[in-house]
């Protein structure tokens, strides 16, 4: 009986890396069947919603058409058919990216989506790269001078940028840009001059959370032991920061990244309308003004499927940002 009393206890044995895969493959198959699952009520509250908005033969026929004109439309559009019919004729073509006929421009859905989305992820592009390279600069900053006029400076910018609409920020940049000074264009498509306006109206929000989390996650980091004893070590206080403080600060940083990427796809429908964009976002408020119901539906599907994608990448580079995720895997 003593001798069980004072035995060691073995210790726990290491997950072996054939278990630690499967688990993790069994992480990212939980993870996508939970964003099929995001999407297919996405789908559905769409499909049913949009049809509440009333009938688009109102609007694709003038005002005097009879009533066997409008029976015939609403044939050839087939709308005539039963409401379930028609949501599972939706549901049908999703996973072949076929979302019917547009009721306005009689193409199919896909196409115009094709068409007008290189000019969203242009413009969500360059709002993320305007969005990393003053926030990043500005949380460091913010963070090596806590509690300095750089500081209150950077933290006075980042509640006036949080507070202030964007399509409001972008009115003022047209009227002092395009307006007064005559320095850039205020409206259209298809050069870097056209870009820049829009790009910075709608990195404003972003740059202003990513900066204020930034300097919160690096204040927390650079009280840490290991930060104590890089310093000790001699290093100057911009190689402590960006060596050993930066990557361990970034794990919160990436997640408001991640979802500020869809926020950034998401908000550039008032965007793309201030400046008359031809992205998706302006695409979708003429598929919402003319109920052009597959259109709408194909729009909403595709936003929510960049937050779900957006999201599940996120996720799954926490284990290549900080081992602890990767071996609780």
């Amino acid at each position: 009986m003593s001798d069980l009393l004072t035995a060691p206890t073995a210790a726990p044995a290491e997950k072996k890396p054939g278990a630690r895969r499967a688990r993790l493959l069994y992480t990212v198959l939980k993870r996508l069947g939970t964003a099929l699952l995001v999407l297919l009520c996405t789908a559905t509250v769409s499909f049913f919603l949009v049809r509440l908005s009333g009938d688009p033969v109102k609007i694709l026929l003038p005002p005097d058409a009879t009533a066997q004109q409008e029976s015939v439309l609403r044939a050839s559009l087939g709308l005539d058919r039963p409401l379930f019919t028609q949501y599972v004729d939706f549901l049908w073509g999703l996973p072949r990216l076929d979302f019917g006929n547009s009721l306005v421009y009689n193409q199919p859905v896909s196409e115009i989506l094709a068409d007008r989305l290189p000019a969203t992820l242009e413009l969500a592009a360059a709002a993320l790269a305007v969005t990393l390279a003053i926030a990043v600069p500005a949380g460091i900053l913010a963070a090596m001078r806590r509690g300095r006029g750089t500081d209150r400076t950077v933290m006075t910018s980042v509640l006036i940028g949080q507070s202030t609409p964007p399509f409001w920020v972008g009115i003022l940049l047209i009227l002092t840009f395009a307006v007064w000074l005559h320095a850039l264009p205020a409206s259209g498509y298809g050069s870097f001059a056209n870009l820049v306006l829009p790009a910075v109206t709608l990195a404003i929000y972003s740059i202003a959370v990513v900066a204020r989390l930034l300097r919160s996650s690096l204040i927390d980091v650079l009280s840490c032991d290991h930060i104590r004893s890089a310093r000790a070590k001699g290093f100057g206080p911009l190689k402590v920061v960006l060596s050993h403080g930066l990557r361990n600060a970034s794990l919160p940083v990436v997640t408001v990244v991640g979802l500020e990427v869809g926020n950034l796809l998401g908000g550039a429908i008032l965007t793309e309308r201030v400046f008359s964009w031809p992205g998706v976002g302006q695409l979708t408020i003429e598929a919402i003004s003319n109920r052009d119901f597959p259109l709408v539906q194909a729009t909403i599907l595709f936003f929510a499927a960049t937050f779900v994608v957006v999201n599940l990448l996120v996720d799954l580079s926490y284990s290549f940002l900080d081992p602890r995720v990767r071996t609780s895997r």
